[in-house]
């Protein structure tokens, strides 16, 4: 059983972002498209649309980036009520 006493650790206190928010969803949404697109010429064997799929994931990684630095990351100033 667990002890009625137990204390929480003040580092782990207050509640975790989780990335959720537009830049990150937008993120993750270019980087799932660049997946896909990797994925596909992979199975289909061909390797340029590999490489394209690869150079849409770094695109998503800049989008997120630019997206963060513009306020639509996690408490950012345009990031929304939620956060």
């Amino acid at each position: 059983m667990a002890n009625a006493n137990t204390q929480i650790d003040p580092m782990h206190a207050e509640e975790i972002g989780h990335g959720n928010s537009k830049a990150a969803w937008s993120m993750v949404g270019v980087m799932m498209v660049g997946f896909v697109v990797g994925c596909i010429a992979f199975a289909g064997h061909n390797p340029t649309f590999v490489y394209v799929g690869c150079a849409i994931v770094v695109v998503g990684l800049i989008v997120g980036w630019i997206m963060k630095k513009a306020g639509f990351g996690v408490n950012g100033s345009r990031s929304g009520d939620a956060h």
